[in-house]
């Protein structure tokens, strides 16, 4: 039988324009106005200034776009700056089943190899809806998750972006196979990068993935060879990671995308998966949006001030109550660590009745009333949450003020899941104010309708170079 890698190499070579649904089509141009938007935003944040002057210091021209700055790099290096801006923020898309991943990371790459390739919008939502498909896909494969044995999950998305990448080079089944392996052998990153008190590097892996899996495409066109059991092979990922995968997802499932192939059920892997994507409406880490949104409420529905609050209780799963609230979450020395705190973020809801990315600039993370308010926060694990997850993300936030009152709110899941989608008006919103203060309105305007009519664009250049700054 065929490895597992020939299998998924042979599907994304056969996928065309034709297999994707309306649905998918819709939910790709939704998640390309919301990824670009992160992107515009990511732009203008410090991380991004270091990497993109890093760059320019070693000189890396080309014909690809760098959003928001307007430099013309080489494709591999476009990848990774723009994958860079779009998760800088941590405010992009989200998905979380055994494991979490954002599959816009490597939306940079299809977006870079169409550019240099002169490829049409078409060809881009092909590789677009391939690539959260196949992102997403990952995320069920590891039982428990990878992120439960003290993996990050940009060790799957080096699995998925060589894929993308080849696909849009128009690699045959053998050399994207390779790609699969050039990528992956050598990219498993540890779970540390989102333990603890963390750092720039927390959101640079996962781009560094995408990097990495478009210049092994780049390489395995050229004829250059990888392993082909990095999954189930001796000495591949089940191998070293131990017992417990269920590759049903990225196997069995895969010809349900075939064009008539099967009635689409994709929460079960039927179909394509990108309609079962969720969006962020707070800059912050996935499970902290349930309890954000119910601490919102009761604050607002009931009018509470910080003065007014004497303790905050968090229900929520184990994972939130161990990686989202440790000690170091609870005096934040950046906003890396602020938007992955919980009584940072509880705290910002309570204080201004907001998270957005203000919240997280110096004058926020510092201000001694908010930060004040963090130890009043606790967060506990229930039992019948867990249980409930990943199909729900159960929460439970109880407010008890200083003169006795008690109030409670409960959440299965956030806006922006596919069960309370964003509208098209909401994204627009939050691309608004993202990239407001480096791009006018007008080229906004210009962007978004290139967007939504991308099937009809005959070279994504023309795409991406509305996508730079232009105030």
């Amino acid at each position: 039988m065929s490895t597992i890698t020939a299998r998924i190499a042979q599907w994304a070579c056969d996928v065309t324009y034709d297999d994707l649904t309306s649905d998918a089509i819709d939910a790709a141009k939704r998640f390309l106005f919301d990824t670009l938007g992160c992107a515009l935003g990511g732009y203008q944040v410090h991380d991004c200034k270091l990497f993109l002057e890093h760059y320019r210091t070693l000189q890396q021209p080309g014909s690809c776009t760098v959003v928001g700055a307007g430099d013309r790099m080489n494709v591999v290096s476009a990848s990774m700056l723009n994958a860079l801006m779009t998760r800088a923020m941590d405010y992009n898309d989200i998905y979380w089943k055994q494991d979490p991943s954002h599959p816009s990371d490597l939306a940079s790459a299809p977006l870079a190899i169409a550019e240099m390739r002169k490829l049409s919008g078409r060809d881009l939502l092909v590789g677009l809806v391939l690539g959260w498909d196949l992102t997403m896909r990952l995320c069920h494969i590891a039982v428990p998750g990878i992120r439960e044995r003290g993996w990050h999950h940009a060790t799957l998305m080096a699995y998925a972006t060589p894929v993308v990448a080849g696909k849009m080079l128009g690699l045959n089944p053998e050399q994207l196979q390779h790609a699969i392996g050039i990528a992956s052998c050598h990219s498993f990153t540890l779970g540390c990068a989102v333990a603890g008190k963390l750092t720039m590097m927390k959101n640079t892996v996962s781009p560094m993935s995408t990097r990495n899996g478009v210049e092994a495409a780049l390489l395995a066109q050229r004829g250059y060879t990888g392993p082909e059991g990095v999954i189930e092979g001796k000495e591949g990922m089940e191998h070293c990671l131990g017992e417990g995968w269920d590759y049903s997802w990225i196997t069995d499932k895969l010809a349900s995308t075939k064009k008539g192939a099967a009635a689409p059920d994709p929460a079960n892997g039927i179909g394509w998966m990108i309609t079962q994507c969720g969006m962020k409406s707070f800059p912050i880490e996935a499970l902290m949006h349930s309890p954000v949104s119910a601490t919102l409420q009761i604050v607002k529905e009931n009018d509470l001030k910080p003065e007014d609050i004497a303790e905050i209780r968090i229900e929520s799963i184990a994972r939130a109550a161990d990686i989202l609230s440790d000690p170091a979450k609870y005096d934040p020395q950046s906003k890396e660590s602020a938007d992955h705190s919980l009584p940072y973020c509880i705290a910002a809801a309570v204080t201004d009745r907001m998270v957005t990315p203000r919240q997280f600039k110096d004058e926020r993370l510092w201000d001694e009333r908010l930060r004040s308010q963090m130890k009043k926060v606790k967060v506990v694990a229930n039992d019948e949450f867990e249980k409930a997850f990943p199909a729900k993300q159960c929460t439970r936030v109880t407010i008890t003020t200083t003169s006795g009152g008690s109030f409670t709110a409960e959440r299965d899941y956030p806006k922006g899941d596919p069960r309370d989608p964003m509208t098209i008006e909401e994204i627009g919103e939050k691309f608004d104010a993202l990239a407001e203060p480096v791009m006018t309105v007008q080229r906004r305007k210009q962007l978004k309708e290139r967007i939504f009519d991308l099937e009809n664009c005959k070279d994504v250049g023309e795409l991406m170079a509305l996508t730079v700054g232009d105030r």
